[in-house]
């Protein structure tokens, strides 16, 4: 177990004070920002979970043109969903944000939710985004912990890097400056990204990715992709293109279908009596 020391009044006076003074030159300007609208905050935090902003700009502008609230993103096809959200990685993020566009039309009455809560029992949406929608959105006095903020906590306080993340949440609950929980998050967030970078730090976050090409990921991304720009495929077809996967391509298709990212069904298309593959209609 590690103990430590909670900073004195003083001292989170002066970590308010070098956050909100460096900010002006550390500011970032994103579309997200300009906004509180709840959904629209939970689309953009849902893109960002280990995805650069930078990348998310665009793929965000395009999403929130054609799915500009919970209602036509929970009526649209996964086929169109997924299309749109290509180039993000992990599709189960786009699934999974569109279950949770369901669960809100279905329980609470169209409105996504700001209690933090009621937003985790929604589908991909965990500790750190049911805190951080209802922050950017409403201002409410919660405070979220991601990669950066546990980086800079960690540099701030002198704190160990195994640090349990339950000890970082309460420590960040009690640095949390009431009433101005949007702009402290925002704050912290472009610290992170500006000053006490991975590299400036060397802090590593708790997990990291492999490489992409050639790794399981990478095959998942490829299969659903062809499929996204077909009505449909064959196993086969889809061995002759990736059977050197060494993953296990059949045990990748197995997972895809059991997520429901993807149907199964007897070949009636395909001369072999092979399975077709499609984009999940259901």
């Amino acid at each position: 177990m590690i103990d430590m020391e909670y900073p004195s009044a003083a001292s989170i006076e002066a970590f308010h004070s070098k956050i909100f003074s460096s900010w002006p030159a550390c500011r970032r300007t994103f579309p997200w920002r300009e906004t509180r609208d709840r959904y629209s905050v939970m689309v953009s935090e849902c893109m960002l979970q280990q995805t650069q902003a930078e990348r998310v700009v665009p793929k965000y502008s395009a999403w929130i043109e054609r799915f500009p609230d919970a209602a036509t993103l929970a009526h649209a096809s996964l086929r169109e969903v997924l299309s749109l959200w290509s180039g993000l990685g992990y599709n189960s993020r786009a699934q999974r944000l569109q279950r949770s566009a369901v669960q809100v039309m279905d329980k609470f009455n169209g409105e996504v939710p700001s209690s933090p809560l009621l937003l985790k029992t929604l589908p991909g949406i965990g500790e750190y985004s049911c805190r951080s929608i209802p922050a950017f959105a409403d201002n409410l006095d919660v405070a979220a912990v991601d990669t950066n903020i546990r980086r800079i906590l960690i540099t701030e306080f002198s704190l160990p890097e195994t640090l349990p993340p339950a000890k970082l949440q309460r420590l960040a609950d009690a640095v949390l400056p009431v009433g101005r929980s949007r702009d402290w998050h925002n704050a912290l967030m472009d610290y992170g990204s500006r000053v006490v970078t991975g590299k400036s730090s060397g802090i590593r976050p708790l997990s990291r990715q492999s490489a992409f090409k050639g790794s399981r990921r990478w095959y998942r991304a490829q299969i659903v992709r062809e499929l996204i720009n077909t009505p449909f495929m064959t196993v086969a077809e889809l061995q002759d293109k990736y059977g050197e996967c060494q993953w296990g391509l059949d045990e990748i298709i197995r997972d895809l279908v059991v997520e429901g990212l993807v149907e199964s069904s007897a070949g009636s298309h395909d001369s072999t009596g092979g399975r077709v593959l499609k984009i999940s209609e259901g």
